[in-house]
Protein backbone atom coordinates (compact mmCIF):
# COMPACT_ATOMS: atom_id res chain seq x y z
CA UNK A 1 0.00 0.00 0.00
CA UNK A 2 0.87 3.64 -0.57
CA UNK A 3 2.63 5.24 2.26
CA UNK A 4 0.44 8.74 3.40
CA UNK A 5 3.65 10.85 1.81
CA UNK A 6 3.82 9.13 -1.10
CA UNK A 7 -0.13 9.36 -1.51
CA UNK A 8 0.11 13.28 -0.93
CA UNK A 9 2.77 12.98 -3.61
CA UNK A 10 0.85 11.74 -6.26
CA UNK A 11 -2.65 13.13 -5.66
CA UNK A 12 -1.49 16.64 -6.79
CA UNK A 13 0.47 15.36 -9.63
CA UNK A 14 -2.93 13.31 -11.10
CA UNK A 15 -4.99 16.28 -10.33
CA UNK A 16 -3.00 17.99 -12.77
CA UNK A 17 -3.05 15.12 -15.61
CA UNK A 18 -6.65 14.41 -14.72
CA UNK A 19 -7.54 18.30 -15.94
CA UNK A 20 -5.72 17.86 -18.81
CA UNK A 21 -7.04 14.65 -19.93
CA UNK A 22 -10.44 16.71 -19.44
CA UNK A 23 -9.49 19.34 -21.71
CA UNK A 24 -8.10 16.97 -24.63
CA UNK A 25 -11.32 15.13 -24.47
CA UNK A 26 -13.49 18.53 -24.26
CA UNK A 27 -11.21 20.56 -26.53
CA UNK A 28 -13.10 23.57 -26.54
CA UNK A 29 -11.16 26.98 -26.01
CA UNK A 30 -13.83 27.34 -22.84
CA UNK A 31 -14.86 24.28 -21.73
CA UNK A 32 -18.65 23.51 -20.56
CA UNK A 33 -18.51 23.33 -17.28
CA UNK A 34 -15.32 25.45 -16.14
CA UNK A 35 -16.99 28.12 -14.34
CA UNK A 36 -19.05 25.40 -12.05
CA UNK A 37 -15.58 23.61 -11.76
CA UNK A 38 -14.03 26.84 -10.48
CA UNK A 39 -16.66 27.70 -8.06
CA UNK A 40 -16.48 24.49 -6.45
CA UNK A 41 -12.56 24.58 -6.53
CA UNK A 42 -12.54 28.09 -5.17
CA UNK A 43 -15.41 27.49 -2.11
CA UNK A 44 -13.38 24.12 -1.23
CA UNK A 45 -9.87 25.94 -1.49
CA UNK A 46 -11.35 28.65 1.01
CA UNK A 47 -13.04 26.23 3.28
CA UNK A 48 -9.43 24.26 3.53
CA UNK A 49 -8.05 27.01 4.84
CA UNK A 50 -10.77 28.94 7.16
CA UNK A 51 -11.42 25.09 8.84
CA UNK A 52 -8.05 23.50 8.42
CA UNK A 53 -5.09 25.48 7.33
CA UNK A 54 -5.79 28.92 9.96
CA UNK A 55 -6.47 27.20 13.23
CA UNK A 56 -3.22 25.14 12.91
CA UNK A 57 -0.76 28.35 12.34
CA UNK A 58 -2.39 30.23 14.26
CA UNK A 59 -2.63 27.72 17.46
CA UNK A 60 0.83 26.72 16.77
CA UNK A 61 2.62 29.96 15.93
CA UNK A 62 5.39 31.27 17.03
CA UNK A 63 6.23 33.87 14.67
CA UNK A 64 4.37 36.88 13.26
CA UNK A 65 1.75 34.50 10.97
CA UNK A 66 -0.47 37.37 9.97
CA UNK A 67 3.08 39.57 8.33
CA UNK A 68 3.25 35.88 6.81
CA UNK A 69 -0.31 35.80 5.64
CA UNK A 70 -0.68 39.12 3.92
CA UNK A 71 3.06 38.48 2.21
CA UNK A 72 1.48 35.34 0.68
CA UNK A 73 -1.48 37.48 -0.57
CA UNK A 74 0.98 40.03 -2.15
CA UNK A 75 3.36 37.72 -3.55
CA UNK A 76 -0.19 36.30 -5.35
CA UNK A 77 -1.06 39.23 -6.60
CA UNK A 78 2.67 39.45 -8.46
CA UNK A 79 2.32 36.26 -9.78
CA UNK A 80 -1.18 36.27 -11.23
CA UNK A 81 0.34 40.01 -12.98
CA UNK A 82 2.54 37.75 -14.64
CA UNK A 83 0.45 34.65 -15.34
CA UNK A 84 -2.46 36.94 -16.54
CA UNK A 85 -4.95 35.50 -13.89
CA UNK A 86 -4.61 31.56 -15.38
CA UNK A 87 -4.79 30.69 -11.41
CA UNK A 88 -8.21 31.08 -11.86
CA UNK A 89 -9.23 30.38 -15.55
CA UNK A 90 -8.06 33.33 -17.10
CA UNK A 91 -6.03 32.81 -20.62
CA UNK A 92 -4.60 35.42 -22.62
CA UNK A 93 -1.67 34.27 -25.02
CA UNK A 94 -0.41 36.75 -27.22
CA UNK A 95 2.17 34.99 -29.30
CA UNK A 96 0.48 31.19 -31.31
CA UNK A 97 4.10 30.44 -32.04
CA UNK A 98 6.21 30.50 -28.94
CA UNK A 99 5.45 29.61 -25.24
CA UNK A 100 4.63 32.19 -22.56
CA UNK A 101 7.65 31.34 -20.30
CA UNK A 102 7.05 34.25 -18.19
CA UNK A 103 3.33 33.03 -17.86
CA UNK A 104 4.23 29.60 -17.07
CA UNK A 105 6.72 29.73 -14.90
CA UNK A 106 4.75 31.98 -12.72
CA UNK A 107 2.60 28.82 -12.48
CA UNK A 108 4.79 26.39 -11.78
CA UNK A 109 6.40 29.28 -8.97
CA UNK A 110 2.58 29.31 -7.44
CA UNK A 111 2.47 25.21 -7.48
CA UNK A 112 6.12 24.69 -6.29
CA UNK A 113 5.26 26.83 -3.22
CA UNK A 114 1.41 25.58 -2.65
CA UNK A 115 3.26 22.05 -2.36
CA UNK A 116 5.08 23.05 0.56
CA UNK A 117 3.26 22.32 3.54
CA UNK A 118 1.14 19.37 2.16
CA UNK A 119 3.57 16.87 4.24
CA UNK A 120 2.33 18.59 7.79
CA UNK A 121 -1.54 19.57 6.35
CA UNK A 122 -3.36 16.69 4.46
CA UNK A 123 -6.53 18.67 3.59
CA UNK A 124 -3.97 20.96 1.86
CA UNK A 125 -3.56 17.68 -0.68
CA UNK A 126 -7.37 17.72 -1.28
CA UNK A 127 -7.30 21.36 -1.95
CA UNK A 128 -4.44 21.19 -4.04
CA UNK A 129 -5.76 18.11 -6.10
CA UNK A 130 -8.85 19.85 -6.60
CA UNK A 131 -7.20 23.46 -7.33
CA UNK A 132 -4.87 21.45 -9.61
CA UNK A 133 -7.96 19.77 -12.37
CA UNK A 134 -9.11 23.80 -13.75
CA UNK A 135 -5.40 24.94 -13.76
CA UNK A 136 -4.82 22.00 -15.46
CA UNK A 137 -7.31 22.02 -17.94
CA UNK A 138 -6.44 26.02 -18.69
CA UNK A 139 -3.05 25.18 -18.82
CA UNK A 140 -3.80 22.28 -21.46
CA UNK A 141 -6.08 24.48 -23.49
CA UNK A 142 -3.14 27.24 -23.69
CA UNK A 143 -0.28 25.18 -24.49
CA UNK A 144 -1.90 22.20 -26.48
CA UNK A 145 -2.77 25.14 -29.57
CA UNK A 146 0.64 27.07 -29.71
CA UNK A 147 2.82 25.98 -32.82
CA UNK A 148 5.47 24.73 -30.89
CA UNK A 149 6.98 20.91 -31.02
CA UNK A 150 4.61 17.95 -29.22
CA UNK A 151 7.80 17.31 -27.06
CA UNK A 152 7.96 20.61 -25.69
CA UNK A 153 3.87 20.81 -25.12
CA UNK A 154 4.60 17.45 -23.12
CA UNK A 155 7.59 18.62 -21.54
CA UNK A 156 5.97 21.44 -20.32
CA UNK A 157 2.60 20.07 -18.99
CA UNK A 158 4.49 17.20 -16.98
CA UNK A 159 7.04 19.79 -15.56
CA UNK A 160 4.14 21.76 -13.99
CA UNK A 161 2.13 18.78 -12.92
CA UNK A 162 5.42 17.71 -10.76
CA UNK A 163 5.85 20.90 -9.36
CA UNK A 164 3.34 21.01 -6.04
CA UNK A 165 5.02 17.62 -5.05
CA UNK A 166 8.91 18.69 -5.69
CA UNK A 167 7.59 21.68 -3.34
CA UNK A 168 7.06 19.23 -0.72
CA UNK A 169 9.34 16.96 -1.19
CA UNK A 170 12.26 18.98 -1.35
CA UNK A 171 11.39 20.73 2.02
CA UNK A 172 10.42 17.23 3.34
CA UNK A 173 14.10 16.29 2.54
CA UNK A 174 16.66 18.99 2.59
CA UNK A 175 18.44 19.80 6.33
CA UNK A 176 17.57 22.98 8.31
CA UNK A 177 14.65 23.99 6.44
CA UNK A 178 11.93 22.24 8.64
CA UNK A 179 11.67 25.46 10.98
CA UNK A 180 10.81 27.40 7.83
CA UNK A 181 7.28 25.39 7.16
CA UNK A 182 5.26 27.13 9.77
CA UNK A 183 5.73 30.41 8.12
CA UNK A 184 5.62 29.27 4.86
CA UNK A 185 2.05 27.42 5.68
CA UNK A 186 1.08 31.26 6.44
CA UNK A 187 2.66 32.25 3.22
CA UNK A 188 0.82 29.80 1.37
CA UNK A 189 -2.62 30.85 3.36
CA UNK A 190 -2.15 34.01 1.84
CA UNK A 191 -1.79 32.81 -1.94
CA UNK A 192 -4.73 30.62 -0.91
CA UNK A 193 -7.10 33.54 0.09
CA UNK A 194 -6.63 35.36 -2.71
CA UNK A 195 -6.96 32.77 -5.45
CA UNK A 196 -10.23 31.64 -4.16
CA UNK A 197 -11.96 34.39 -2.67
CA UNK A 198 -10.79 36.00 -6.63
CA UNK A 199 -12.71 32.91 -8.29
CA UNK A 200 -15.63 33.10 -6.06
CA UNK A 201 -16.31 36.95 -7.00
CA UNK A 202 -15.24 36.24 -10.48
CA UNK A 203 -17.92 33.63 -10.28
CA UNK A 204 -20.80 36.23 -9.08
CA UNK A 205 -19.81 38.50 -11.89
CA UNK A 206 -23.11 39.95 -13.07
CA UNK A 207 -24.68 39.64 -9.65
CA UNK A 208 -27.29 36.58 -11.33
CA UNK A 209 -29.11 34.23 -9.09
CA UNK A 210 -27.77 30.34 -10.45
CA UNK A 211 -29.15 28.18 -7.98
CA UNK A 212 -26.62 25.40 -9.60
CA UNK A 213 -23.24 27.58 -8.62
CA UNK A 214 -24.79 28.45 -5.41
CA UNK A 215 -25.36 24.28 -4.73
CA UNK A 216 -21.47 23.69 -6.05
CA UNK A 217 -20.12 26.22 -3.70
CA UNK A 218 -22.25 24.60 -0.47
CA UNK A 219 -20.61 21.37 -1.78
CA UNK A 220 -17.04 22.59 -1.61
CA UNK A 221 -17.71 24.09 1.97
CA UNK A 222 -19.18 21.43 3.11
CA UNK A 223 -16.59 18.65 2.03
CA UNK A 224 -13.58 20.99 2.98
CA UNK A 225 -15.53 20.86 6.77
CA UNK A 226 -15.39 17.25 6.61
CA UNK A 227 -12.05 16.62 5.66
Amino acid sequence: MLSSFSFNYLLPFFGALLGMGVAFIVKPKSPKGLKLILSFSGAFLLGITIFHLLPNVFLHAGFDAGIWIVSGLILQIILEFLSQGAEHGHTHVQSKTKLPWLLFFSLCIHAFIEGIPMKQEDALVWGIFIHKIPIGMVLFLMIWQLRVTPVLKLFCLLFFSLMSPAGSFFFANINGLAPWIPPLTALVIGMLLHIATTILFESNQGHAFNIRKLLIILLGFGLSYLL
